[in-house]
């Protein structure tokens, strides 16, 4: 057992909470189990490194899925008015020519569209509906640095920057480097899955993006670019490299990286030549999968992009973080009331959760292929073959697969105390 593991005494200097779960991460994961778990009248502490929400962010779009899901919770409408764009459509261009549309008007109102919002919109109001319970404490600016463990080796708790958290479950909800998985020896299981990383840049726009579309660019033989309206007046654009690349590129001087970027996407030329003025300006996203090697461990559970890692292409973080707190939400209800927190009764969230990431991880795959294939099945065989499943029952069920996830997914409202 390492030091920072160790159960210690708390000096006289360090300040002690104690909860039935204590989450580390005020991500969308992070919250919105808080809130689920708050709801069931489970005392929570939120432990984020963060002091902000404003803190930049990559993703913004949210998929029907996690729409409905926030809109059961109370907390889609509130967000939804701090600013957003609706997107109708995902599209795939190659020069004037769609090479794949996929129409999410197609799918039942009032989740008929992706949605484009700045997710400090989105946990601000999930920790401003978590703040109306009085068993709720949040706790920023506080990086955790060891666990705190039993005489057995169960996980009781955590240490950060002078507080001690002890409680019953500790779930990290810390992202894709979780450092609570670090800790607790779990490997990541990074596997190099994708071919490409992604520089991210954010373009100020002096009209609207009228386009409502979220589309991928093809163009002149670069690589592939993604852009969406982003709120309230600018668009994110991700620009895809060969993976690991970015060094190769950026080499060869930022006038190159901007030439590069403006054949990839002719109708930004003008924005990224204005307002691209260093490399400061460009953010690499280093595209990995992982999925960690077990999701808990006795007193301990991993949630979202700490159990879990995707690509960015096809849009699921938020999807999928959201769908994960619902599916964990009663098994930790459970586990509070029986007092379980062991690894064997903690895995089942593993256990149900699997097989969707597993489907979503085949279909991201898919999409990745999609974007990056190029000759004449890609650019020519491929559309015409899209636009006759457009019209059978296999689009929908696609469709409806990558804006839902699993369907059976909902939210154990029995369980909500109030």
């Amino acid at each position: 057992m390492t030091a920072e593991a160790a159960e210690l005494p708390a000096p006289n200097d360090v300040r002690e909470d104690r909860s039935q779960v204590c989450v580390v991460g005020a991500g969308p994961a992070g919250l919105t189990l808080a809130l689920l778990l708050l709801r069931s009248g489970v005392r929570v502490t939120v432990v984020e490194r963060s002091r902000s929400q404003q803190r930049a962010f990559r993703g913004e779009i949210i998929q029907p899925g996690a729409m409905r899901i926030l809109d059961r919770l109370g907390v889609l409408e509130g967000a939804r008015a701090r600013g957003c764009h609706e997107h109708s459509r995902f599209r795939l261009v190659e020069g004037e020519r769609v090479l794949l549309d996929i129409d999410y008007r197609a799918l039942p109102a009032p989740y008929d569209h992706l949605l484009s919002l700045p997710q400090a919109h989105l946990l601000t109001e999930l920790l401003l509906k978590c703040e109306e319970f009085p068993h709720f404490r949040y706790v920023e600016g506080c990086r955790v640095n060891g666990l705190l463990r039993d005489g057995q080796g169960r996980i009781t708790g955590v240490s950060a920057d002078g507080h001690t958290f002890r409680t019953e479950v500790v779930v990290a909800a810390d992202g894709r480097f979780s450092k609570v998985r670090r800790l607790a020896g779990i490997e990541a299981g990074r596997t190099e899955a994708f071919d490409q990383d992604v520089l991210w840049f954010k373009l100020r726009r002096t009209t609207p993006d009228t386009g409502h579309d979220v589309r991928v660019f093809r163009s002149g033989g670069t690589s592939p670019v993604l852009s969406y309206g982003s709120w309230p007046d600018s668009v994110q654009v991700g620009w895809t490299l060969p993976h690991q690349g970015y060094k190769a590129v950026v080499a060869q001087g930022l006038g190159h990286v901007k030439e590069q970027l403006a054949k990839a996407v002719p109708a930004y030329a003008e924005l990224i030549d204005e307002q691209i003025t260093s490399l400061r300006d460009l953010s690499l996203l280093d595209v990995f999968s992982g999925r960690a090697e077990r999701w808990a461990d006795d007193g301990l559970v991993l949630i979202g992009d700490a159990a879990h890692t995707h690509s960015p292409i096809g849009a699921q973080g938020i999807n999928l973080a959201v769908q994960d707190a619902v599916v964990l939400h009663p098994l930790l209800v459970e586990a509070v009331g029986r007092g379980d927190a062991s690894a064997a009764f903690l895995s089942r969230f593993e256990e149900r959760r699997s097989p969707d990431i597993a489907t979503m991880m085949r279909i991201q795959g898919l999409q990745s292929k999609a974007m990056l294939s190029t000759g004449t099945f890609a650019t020519r065989v491929r559309p015409k073959l899209a636009g006759v499943v457009r019209h059978t029952p296999l689009y929908g069920k696609v469709l409806r697969t990558i804006a839902f996830g699993n369907p059976s997914v909902t939210v154990a409202e029995e369980l909500f105390a109030a």
